[in-house]
């Protein structure tokens, strides 16, 4: 990752400015605290506001916000780590101490640049007096100052939460009113009413078994919960509704096999996953040279995750796959879905299988119980 990455990744501007106004607000009262102290307590001290401002405060308040800005950068890589609390705890005690150490090294080293001590002259006793008397205050800002930054990040952790579940909600209701939009265009119902009519005189039983696997395949897709993930079993359940429909129309010329791994049927997936997977795979498989279709539904497990695989032995992918999966409502409405759900720890592709006999699609999740 390059410097500009790390920068967008790592540096919040609007933190930083906080900082320096949480800080620049502490020295103003600070500053009119010593003034009145020094005017109206001890007024035989005198004083020159050019050294109280510059010389005491200004290069202590730059040396707090540029060491106070890598403390931000480093806690946001914290956070987003997840380095455990203890460690983080431990960490920001040390750096509280080590503030301390860092601004009476810089006030030493300002005052022999300035001409105002020599090092033959330091008395490494009253420095460290000097560190001890402040060790308190310094520990108390330094800890003002993280609880400013971890407040921060959360609260725009939430609003980022917050942003992405609205936008998954949306999304997922956008979903099933495309997926019922694409599943009821006229020549899927059609087809359906098409095929239900001839059965009626051929095969009564069959007619009605398939008027009541539209209704429910419907039904489900409407009245659906909303939750975002639902079990292996009962999305296994719509598609079965969804099969046993298409293969009414194609009969013989399409047969499915499975291979689901039964410790899975509890394991929660996102919901519709599969079926417009498989619906692209009848509608992309068929062709001139391939009127007779087998297709694989596969849920495997592999390596800690889930693998859903849908393969067939039909016609292959003649166009680039991403600007296929981008073109089909289900696919790219789900490809959508997916990245919201799990970003980057996710894959789906979809490719000619290394043996020429036809396309798969895989989809690997993390295990979500």
């Amino acid at each position: 990752m390059n410097l500009v990455n790390l920068k967008k990744k790592y540096v919040d501007g609007k933190l930083i400015l906080l900082l320096a106004g949480f800080y620049t607000l502490f020295y103003i009262v600070f500053i009119s605290k010593t003034l009145y102290m020094r005017a109206y307590v001890y007024e035989e001290v005198k004083y020159n506001m050019w050294e109280i401002i510059v010389h005491g405060y200004l290069v202590d308040w730059v040396i707090i916000i540029a060491f106070m800005t890598l403390i931000a950068i480093s806690t946001k890589r914290l956070i987003v780590k997840k380095v455990p609390w203890k460690k983080i705890f431990l960490l920001h005690l040390l750096l509280s101490l080590f503030i301390g150490v860092i601004i009476r090294l810089v006030v030493i080293l300002y005052s022999v640049i300035m001409g105002e001590l020599r090092f033959s002259d330091l008395n490494w006793r009253d420095n460290l007096t000097s560190f001890m008397y402040v060790i308190d205050l310094n520990f108390l800002i330094y800890f003002a100052m993280i609880l400013i930054i971890y407040v921060y990040y959360y609260i725009d952790q939430i609003r980022e939460v917050e942003e992405k579940r609205g936008l998954l909600e949306a999304q997922l209701l956008n979903t099933r009113m495309k997926m019922l939009t694409s599943q009821l265009q006229p020549h899927f119902l059609f087809n359906t009413l098409n095929s239900i009519s001839s059965l009626v005189e051929i095969d009564s039983k069959l007619a009605k078994d398939t008027i009541a696997d539209l209704s429910d395949f419907l039904r489900e897709i409407l009245y659906n919960s909303d939750a975002k993930f639902i079990p292996l079993h009962k999305e296994l359940t719509v598609l079965e509704y969804f099969l046993n429909i298409v293969n009414v129309r194609f009969s013989d010329h399409l047969t499915i096999e499975k291979d689901i791994d039964p410790d899975l049927m509890n394991i929660n997936i996102p919901a519709m996953i599969i079926q417009p997977i498989v619906e692209n795979s009848i509608k992309h498989g068929y062709s001139y040279n391939h009127t007779d279709l087998a297709i694989k539904i596969a849920v495997l497990k592999k390596n800690g995750h889930i693998l859903l695989m849908v393969e067939n032995n039909g016609k292959h992918i003649a166009q680039d796959t991403q600007a296929l999966i981008n073109s089909g409502v289900g696919l790219s409405n789900l490809k959508e879905r997916l990245y919201n759900l799990y970003g980057d720890s996710h894959s789906f592709i979809m490719r000619n299988k290394k043996d020429g006999t036809g396309v798969e699609t895989l989809i690997e999740l993390p295990i979500k119980v």
